[in-house]
């Protein structure tokens, strides 16, 4: 036997017996989900926007950021802003990022999105600001339902973003936009499906 496998024997005799998962500490939230959420989010360096109509939110965009050259989105509800075939490269300018988001996460002011919902995998960290379409009725309570709700699903890549770039590592002072956005808004609208029977843009 070879010092490698004297070495990988040794850890796999020591390794310590199974135990059961612990169960679910986490305490109920004290206000609704969407004012948690909300609460969150801004206390780390984002903003949130409610009751957002999804026509509205073009003018939004336009609003605040007067300034921005490039402005894209994957949404197709945003339409005058909608990636087509492109290579990462080419998004190295980009202003404003428009994605939309799968769900929200109260605890902690997360939101999770996947490859698909980005088609751009380095869009939302290469943006200098970004703009975050989320349903009111799909913010969840805690990190436990948000990996509930992923559950098995299939998907190549997901991450959850929480508020703008930020770092700390210097000194302890807050920076933020030192490795990725500047700015993150978070656009609530209300389920579009159940309104007037007009398709979800979802």
């Amino acid at each position: 036997m070879n010092s490698r496998d004297s070495i990988l024997a040794a850890v796999k005799k020591s390794q310590p017996g199974l135990v059961a998962l612990p169960e679910q500490a986490a305490a109920p939230l004290s206000r609704n989900n969407m004012e948690r959420f909300q609460s969150v989010l801004e206390s780390i360096g984002g903003k949130v926007y409610t009751n957002v109509k999804e026509e509205e939110i073009r003018a939004s965009i336009g609003s605040l950021f007067p300034q921005a050259k490039r402005v894209v989105s994957v949404m197709n509800s945003v339409n005058s802003y909608v990636v087509n075939d492109a290579v990462h490269h080419s998004f190295e300018d980009v202003d404003v990022a428009i994605i939309k988001a799968q769900f929200g996460v109260a605890e902690n002011g997360a939101v999770w999105v996947t490859e698909e919902d980005l088609q751009i995998r380095v869009l939302p960290f290469i943006c200098q600001h970004l703009a975050i379409i989320l349903k009111e009725d799909h913010i969840v309570g805690t990190m436990h339902d948000a990996y509930d709700k992923i559950g098995n699903a299939d998907y190549g890549f997901g991450v959850f973003i929480a508020g703008p770039s930020k770092t700390a590592d210097i000194e302890q002072s807050l920076v933020l936009g030192a490795h990725g956005p500047l700015s993150a808004h978070v656009f609530i609208i209300k389920n579009q499906s159940s309104v007037n029977g007009v398709p979800d843009p979802f």
